[in-house]
């Protein structure tokens, strides 16, 4: 399984749109998916305007997710919220990720996929202490594949869900960087 990683470019959007609108990833990510919601929002990150990564994720030469990775600091009120369940060092960083095709899932991809991108995230983040990851505590599977994925559990409190037929309670997942020598 070879996972490999690019920045989202506008050409991809048509491929978010599709995997946005899937009812998997509609039920948790609940983000709107005409062609102009999609451009608005993912936009800025592909021309590079916003400090946020979105980051096509490919398996054996193939799109099957995404990854969003960010700086909380580069978000102050989302990183006030989270700082009000758990501490947030100076320059964590956070993720939020999907698997797109349903046939895809529940075969280990995004378990995979995570681990891939905490390794990446040490190597392209030299100074991230951290990454944090909350996630609304209905969402079995994704909180199950942080867990396979080697995130321990560190903090239950309530944040803003992506979609509001959600309850507050979210898990908090932190993996921290590997000391030296690790």
């Amino acid at each position: 399984m070879r996972i490999t990683w690019r920045r989202v470019e506008e050409e991809d959007f048509p491929l978010l749109r599709t995997w946005l609108q899937q009812p998997h990833v509609k039920r948790w990510w609940n983000h709107e998916t005409s062609e102009e919601a999609v451009a608005r929002d993912f936009g800025p990150a592909a021309r590079g305007e916003e400090p946020s990564e979105d980051l096509l994720v490919f398996l054996d030469g193939e799109p099957v997710g995404l990854v969003q990775r960010s700086r909380l600091r580069d978000y102050p009120a989302y990183e006030d919220e989270l700082a009000a369940v758990v501490p947030v060092p100076d320059g964590a960083t956070t993720l939020d990720y999907l698997i797109g095709d349903p046939d895809r899932t529940g075969q280990g991809i995004g378990t995979a996929m995570l681990r891939s991108m905490v390794a990446r995230t040490w190597a392209d983040q030299p100074d991230a202490p951290c990454i944090l990851v909350p996630v609304v505590a209905a969402n079995r599977r994704s909180w199950r594949t942080l867990e396979r994925a080697g995130l321990p559990r560190v903090a239950v409190g309530e944040l803003e869900p992506d979609n509001p037929v959600d309850d507050r309670t979210h898990y908090v997942y932190r993996v921290d960087r590997p000391g030296p020598g690790a």
